[in-house]
């Protein structure tokens, strides 16, 4: 399995478990509703609230996850493309020093 594959499955078994949460949660207040526990208003605002901290998760997830990705990147030795254009500008400067000896 490629590093790609590796990435895709971990943020699908991420949202899986995300959307997996929100669905358990609206079928316990759908249920609240139905059993006269909760009145029809409190429902949607309780969803409405819960979606948007669910957004916050989600990004704060997303970047968690980023973070994870990069280190473990670094860890197998892996570069950023900023430090590989760094390496590159610096071959290109030896490599003109080194033509102007010979010339």
């Amino acid at each position: 399995m490629d590093m790609n594959e590796l990435i895709k499955k971990g943020f699908y078994l991420g949202l899986g478990a995300t959307i997996a949460s929100k669905e358990k949660a609206e079928k316990y207040i759908k249920d609240f509703v139905k059993n006269g526990e909760l009145a029809p208003q409190e429902a949607r605002k309780m969803l409405e609230e819960l979606s948007e901290k669910g957004r916050g998760k989600q990004e704060d997830w997303s970047d968690n996850f980023r973070e994870e990705i990069q280190t473990s990147f670094k860890k197998l030795g892996f570069v950023t493309q900023e430090e590989f254009n760094e390496l590159k500008e610096q071959v290109k400067v030896l490599e003109e020093k080194l033509e102007n000896l010979k010339g």
